[in-house]
């Protein structure tokens, strides 16, 4: 897991003060079900399905692009081993079988995955798509020219750590089987019982080698999906799908590829956008936008209009905005003034300042608020909803600062991220009133990330935000709390610096199991645990708000993307 760039987040979600949800999912206008379909006429077949977005499908590889980026468009094209279920809400978290027969077959000790490829795949050349094309598609991931994907192949792959690509190393990977063209056998460092979720990741996609073109096969990707890139205009400010003919239903369950043509258009203004869907005149009409939430004003005008507010989609994503403590820089080394502060945050005014509670859930917990993560409800620091200014102060006074202290909050200066100036505001507010005087630093974007992100530099009281690249509490929980992960001279997400062992074998315990529920209840004990520790103060839980055309029907928002999947989208 990784943290996502500003790209990344701004793909995911874009708008005011939000990038990307959390929490639970709902559906469509009057939460249709997931294979119903919204504005009262069954889905059929034909049309033109328009995207319109703020930030560009760049990179358009499956090597170089992360699972959920660009809003569900990568998986039109390219199909993986696994991948979600695709269906509203908590059940739209599950992993479910795509190129392959089944979710994968470990071994006892879930160091050894097995896959067999379903019969009759093909390419949009009509060949055949083979085991071989999958682990090709894999090793050519690990190319520094095609860098930018996923990481845990390196990690996870026995052998893969010093791997190049089989550009440089034309032996490949010793760790990826193929005894026969159905059969791929993955061979794993350590027991990781999570694997059928990393299968989803983009670099599962099968590439035949005699057509990959390198750092161009982004300009005309070989589909195994139902649509084929047919333009790639400016590195996916504009990009047209068509039908992928070879493509068989049969062969795909999960995805309905009802629309003739994808059209997606990128790098524009995100009150342009909601204008766009909003008026839903001509092609817009039959138009949705995968990264671009509606914004408070906005919602409360939408909210006024019958009409508009019929179609607006809601959902949510595993994601947690929350205050992190650097225990390395006085004050914050002694738990009593983590805990003060945890005390002294006021969730509904940092609620307000992120939107209003129609756009972000106050959060108590780090693990986000879905079955699939292993959600444990807990609140080691009890504040209300407003925050308890006394027990704050009672703190305070026993940790040597009766008198109040002074301390810095860092923040990004950027108003469309959760690590905005309006959020840092709200927390200075709060702690005000417990004595706590606090003073903003306000960085550049970038300055910000590398500030936070280096031990060297990371701050002792700073906003920060992490989201999961599948609903589980592993990639959640693993790079912000397992001291094995501190990253001494690169980018660190450990930002409390706990390297606790019991916390540790506990990871490691809970990723021996393929048994995902069990897993999701050790993760949500797990969480209540490390929360006791007052290391993080979780803040709020983003909610995505999204406008689509009034001829678009079939609305599906499952809890693993929390965005419209236009893998479902019909149109009038």
């Amino acid at each position: 897991m990784r943290q996502p760039s500003v790209t990344a987040r701004r793909v995911a979600a874009a708008s005011v003060s939000l990038v990307v949800a959390a929490g639970a999912a709902a559906c469509g206008p009057k939460d249709n079900d997931a294979k119903g379909s919204a504005g009262g006429s069954a889905p059929h077949r034909g049309g033109t399905l328009t995207v319109l977005n703020s930030n560009p499908q760049a990179d358009f590889d499956p090597a170089r692009l992360y699972t959920s980026g660009g809003g569900n468009v990568p998986s039109l094209v390219f199909r993986t081993l696994t991948t979600r279920n695709r269906e509203n809400g908590a059940a739209g978290a599950e992993v479910v079988p795509d190129l392959a027969t089944d979710t994968g077959r470990p071994s006892k000790d879930a160091t050894v995955w097995t896959y067999t490829l379903r019969k009759g795949l093909k390419y949009e050349d009509g060949t055949p798509i083979t085991s071989a094309d999958v682990k090709y598609g894999i090793e050519r991931s690990f190319a520094p020219e095609l860098s930018g994907g996923a990481p845990y192949l390196r990690d996870w792959l026995v052998g893969a750590a010093d791997y190049q690509g089989p550009y440089k190393d034309k032996k490949g990977l010793s760790a990826i089987g193929t005894p026969d063209e159905r059969t791929i056998v993955f061979h794993l460092n350590k027991p990781e019982g999570e694997f059928p979720y990393l299968a989803t990741q983009t670099q599962f996609t099968p590439v035949p080698k005699a057509r990959d073109t390198g750092t161009k096969y982004e300009e005309h990707p070989v589909s195994s999906g139902p649509y084929k890139v047919v333009s790639n205009e400016n590195d996916g400010e504009h990009l047209v799908l068509k039908r992928n003919t070879y493509w068989s239903a049969a062969v795909d369950a999960e995805r309905k590829a009802y629309p003739d043509t994808i059209d997606v258009r990128s790098g524009l203004d995100s009150s342009v956008i909601n204008q766009r869907l909003s008026a839903s005149q001509g092609a817009d009409a039959a138009a949705v936008t995968t990264d671009t939430n509606l914004g408070p004003a906005e919602l409360a005008k939408v909210t006024g209009d019958k009409e508009l507010a019929a179609r607006v989609g809601t959902g949510h994503f595993g994601y947690t905005n929350y205050l992190a403590f650097n225990p390395k820089v006085k004050p914050f080394d002694d738990p009593r003034v983590r805990q003060a502060i945890s005390y002294a945050v006021d969730r509904s005014s940092v609620v307000n300042a992120a939107g209003g509670s129609a756009l972000a859930e106050p959060a108590t917990t780090f693990l986000p608020d879905q079955k699939s993560f292993g959600h444990t409800p807990y609140d080691p620091f009890p504040a209300g909803r407003s925050g308890n200014a006394a027990k704050a102060r009672e703190l305070l006074a026993r940790a040597g600062h009766k008198n109040g202290l002074t301390v810095t909050l860092t923040h990004s200066n950027s108003k469309d991220l959760e690590t905005s100036p309006e959020i840092a505001t709200a927390v200075q507010d709060a702690l005000k009133k417990a004595g706590i005087t606090v003073k903003l630093q306000g960085l550049e974007e970038n300055d910000y990330a590398d500030k936070i992100h280096s031990v060297k530099s990371e701050p002792g009281f700073f906003l920060a935000h992490w989201g999961a690249d599948w609903p589980s509490g592993g990639p959640f929980l693993a790079p912000i709390f397992d001291g094995r992960q501190i990253v001494k001279d690169g980018a660190n997400f450990n930002t409390g610096l706990l390297d606790d062992k019991s916390v540790n074998d506990e990871i490691d315990a809970i990723n021996k199991l393929t048994d995902l529920d069990a897993a999701a209840d050790r993760w949500g004990a797990l969480d209540k645990k490390i929360g006791e520790q007052a290391l993080v103060v979780p803040l709020f839980h983003p909610v995505y708000k999204r406008l689509y055309g009034e001829s678009v029907r079939n609305i599906v928002i499952s809890d693993w993307t929390g965005v419209l999947d236009i893998s479902q989208v019909a149109v009038k």
